[in-house]
């Protein structure tokens, strides 16, 4: 059985992931700029892959990030866990990050209160 990723390497991963989304850079473009392949840099986003102290500065400096950033959503390294629920965890999926793009370009107060409240009863139908 082979040997499962760190939960700190796979908070990373991800976090990672979600600020390159953030920035709208595609996979291909981050590992251009880091000189590796995309496969590379999919492995570190999926935390299969450790990533080193020198290569994590490099990607911070070319999202324009703090290191620190990497590391939210762990209270501390021994508590982290890829099945705890994180809104972190769930932007960093494609369709959830879309809705908060999309609900952060609108400007108007109460449209965005009608939104959350129609999404709650929504997700209170659900359960």
């Amino acid at each position: 059985m082979g040997k499962k990723p760190d939960p700190v390497d796979i908070l990373v991963g991800r976090n990672i992931k979600l600020h390159r989304l953030a920035k709208s850079m595609s996979q291909e473009e981050l590992a251009h700029q880091l000189g590796l392949t995309f496969q590379q840099l999919q492995k570190y986003e999926r935390g299969v892959n450790r990533v080193g102290g020198g290569r994590l500065f490099r990607i911070a400096s070319i999202l324009g990030i703090e290191i620190s950033a990497f590391f939210e959503g762990a209270e501390r390294p021994d508590r982290a866990s890829v099945d705890d629920f994180s809104p972190l965890s769930l932007i960093a999926d494609p369709q959830p990050f879309r809705l908060v793009q999309a609900f952060s370009r609108i400007n108007d107060p109460e449209m965005r209160r009608t939104l959350v409240s129609l999404v709650e009863k929504i997700a209170d139908e659900v359960h």
